[in-house]
């Protein structure tokens, strides 16, 4: 069950991997930190927005769905999930601790790194 610090919902290490796998709930998870950071690994399929760029195509994403930010230790990816609730976003969630915090799979590569936004290139495969 996700936990509320300071208005935003952060969720567990176990939570992230169920919605990752949880064909039915459709949540996007997006990893917001630096491409070189991305690149060292992420959680597979997860697409790359950093946090420097995500603002310009915040009128594009879909206020129903359900979002989950990544970043290094959860702190961008805080800063981004106030951000999108300040825009009138209810679904959206930190993931805590972040991937300090990953034990599960990662792969490296520039595997998803949006460059042009494209909603489908948010929705894992």
């Amino acid at each position: 069950m996700s936990t509320l610090i300071d208005g935003v919902s952060h969720v567990d290490r176990e939570e992230l991997f169920d919605l990752l796998h949880n064909d039915e709930r459709k949540a996007l998870i997006i990893d917001v930190r630096e491409l070189d950071e991305y690149e060292e690994g992420h959680i597979p399929q997860v697409p790359l927005i950093p946090m420097g760029e995500i603002a310009a195509y915040v009128n594009e994403f879909d206020k129903d769905r359900e979002y989950v930010f990544v970043c290094r230790s959860g702190k961008r990816s805080f800063e981004v999930a106030r951000f999108f609730q300040s825009q009138g976003f209810e679904h959206v969630h930190n993931y805590y601790g972040g991937m300090l915090n990953w034990d599960k799979d990662i792969v490296s590569g520039p595997e998803n790194v949006v460059e042009d936004f494209n909603a489908e290139q948010l929705e894992r495969k």
